[in-house]
């Protein structure tokens, strides 16, 4: 008599469908650029694309399991064809991934890499600066030292910032396959659809972002995190994935966030199985193998230039860089005319932050599922809150939702879990998160109801019938500090450079106006086309603060 298999769940069918689907997202761009520049990596898409209707097809007829699980592996290495060809036909790359190489460069040359400017690098081939709120700009490597040592290697394969773009995409291929690998067989299609559908996470690989090396490393960590350590032992797999946390450490700061969230949860998970004294040498064995690996890859730079390398190392988190971002910031950038409390975004990430890992640890039975989401919510207040900071690691959310379900925190200790458990007791849990967010939220409500400390307003213009070529304005300070002004305009979201001052003080004390005669960075600025509005902004440095204000220029 024999048996019928079993067919495959209707989920995974509309899962499977779903990853396929997603592949086509943005693949028409770059099938549009290889026809007119390279027509053999067009036609392999057009081959990609007749994968992507056979596997639709296939995946609404077959009748096994292991039929379906086969559609899943022809998603995956479609997928990474995909990948590989959008790879071929844009590589220009990013600010960081030509300092990325440029770092590489350095080290195979035996060169000091920390605390070295190489403005030579940006502008001229459309790589982004970094400006900052002193007036100038950012032209040093800013990360760990794992991704220039990885991509040193690679400096044969070109010019430019490929080889750091090759590495960054060859890691979210990599990433991609050991997910996708983890995770259990239903599941394994979203690993596809996360980390290649869509068009994000390849974009930023392109770009040749430290933070997908990162991501490379976190995923294996991340898969059954609850796990580490259970029964008191770490095993092969549990020294693996240590390992793995210190050299996703070493490759940039995002895992630096994350960590002390895996950290807790393992704590309190592993002392509800073992007690308190054997789940804290569980953390302290993770920690040091962590701690060791991330030591062994930095201790060339600690021991060659100690300060620049913590210098280097901290950059993103004191260089001072102007507002950017899609979070709280757009107030002070776009609703308002600036705020003379910037200083206060940073102390609210901070303080959310704080106030997430506290809560973390008191309802982790709660919140345990949420540890690879919640340390991203810092950066929403943050002065920095770029998006990408939330892209970049959203397959670690994928992982952790298929392979750390609540069911793992079912028994994790939580303290004072007689007073603050039970369903008798939730306002004092909610009394609880309002009392650790309260100071973050009023952090941030104090940034985004500052005041613009300077009052400005355009004098004069000089122009022909297209460009400016000076500027002058009546600047007046209405704060009780002295303050350094810099002085820009923008037409939109992004920031131009800086204007030069030609006339006018360096410092503008408090309560006085004065008149300040401005260039631009190029010597013309083109003027704007009829109904295009423009807004000039000053940033100063200390105190950190922000002055915008609408402006009428001669239009071209």
């Amino acid at each position: 008599m024999s048996v019928t298999p079993e067919p495959p769940a209707q989920w995974h069918r509309v899962l499977t469908l779903l990853a396929t689907v997603s592949l086509l997202i943005g693949t028409r761009d770059v099938w549009t650029q290889a026809a007119t520049h390279r027509p053999a990596v067009a036609a392999l898409i057009s081959v990609c694309y007749a994968s992507i209707l056979g596997c639709g097809v296939l995946t609404l007829v077959v009748r096994r399991r292991r039929a379906l699980a086969r559609v899943d592996l022809c998603v995956l290495v479609t997928g990474l064809t995909l990948a590989v060809c959008a790879l071929a036909m844009a590589h220009r790359g990013s600010d960081e991934s030509v300092l990325t190489t440029q770092a590489a460069r350095e080290i195979v040359a035996g060169n000091p890499v920390y605390g070295r400017p190489w403005p030579w690098l940006f502008g001229g081939n459309g790589i982004a600066l970094t400006p900052t709120v002193t007036g100038g700009y950012d032209y040093t490597y800013g990360y760990p030292p794992l991704a220039p040592l990885l991509t040193a290697p690679l400096l044969w394969i070109g010019h430019g910032g490929l080889p750091a773009i090759v590495l960054s995409t060859g890691a979210l291929l990599a990433g991609t396959v050991v997910l996708w690998w983890l995770l259990p067989a239903p599941w394994r299609s979203a690993a596809t659809m996360v980390c290649l559908g869509f068009s994000m996470l390849p974009m930023y690989g392109r770009l040749g972002y430290p933070a997908i090396l990162a991501l490379a490393l976190l995923i294996p960590v991340v898969v059954r995190w609850p796990r580490i350590g259970r029964g008191g032992r770490l095993g092969p797999a549990g020294l693996a994935q240590a390992a793995c946390l210190g050299a996703a450490c070493a490759a940039q700061q995002l895992p630096w966030f994350l960590a002390p969230f895996l950290l807790a949860g393992i704590y309190c998970v592993r002392r509800g199985e073992l007690g308190a004294r054997p789940a804290g040498l569980v953390v302290l064995r993770v920690a040091g193998v962590a701690a060791t690996v991330w030591l062994l890859i930095n201790t060339y730079f600690i021991v060659s230039q100690p300060v620049e390398w913590l210098k280097g190392i901290a950059l993103p988190l004191i260089q001072g860089a102007v507002l950017h971002g899609q979070g709280l910031v757009g107030v002070s950038l776009y609703l308002t005319n600036g705020s003379d409390r910037l200083d206060w975004y940073s102390h609210a990430s901070l303080l959310l932050l704080a106030g997430l890992l506290v809560l973390f640890v008191l309802f982790v039975r709660r919140l345990g599922p949420g540890a690879t989401v919640l340390p991203w919510c810092a950066f929403w207040l943050a002065t920095r809150s770029q998006d990408g900071y939330y892209l970049m690691m959203t397959p670690l959310w994928l992982a952790a939702a298929v392979t750390a379900p609540s069911a793992e925190f079912a028994g994790a200790w939580q303290p004072f879990a007689d007073r603050l458990g039970g369903a008798v007791r939730r306002p004092a849990r909610i009394a609880a998160a309002v009392l650790l967010l309260s100071p973050a939220l009023a952090s941030a409500l104090l940034a985004a109801t500052g005041t613009p400390p300077l009052r400005m307003e355009v004098a004069a213009v000089r122009h022909d019938a297209r460009v400016m070529s000076r500027v002058t304005l009546r600047v007046t300070n209405t704060d009780d500090d002295a303050l350094t002004p810099h002085f820009t305009f923008t037409r939109g979201q992004g920031m131009y450079p800086y204007f030069s001052v030609l006339r006018g003080p360096a410092t503008l004390p408090a309560h006085t106006t004065a008149t300040y005669e401005l260039r631009p960075p190029e010597g013309t600025y083109a003027l704007p086309k009829p109904g295009q509005r423009i807004r000039l902004r000053a940033f100063t440095s200390s105190p950190q603060t922000l002055s915008s204000a609408f402006v009428q220029l001669p239009t071209s």
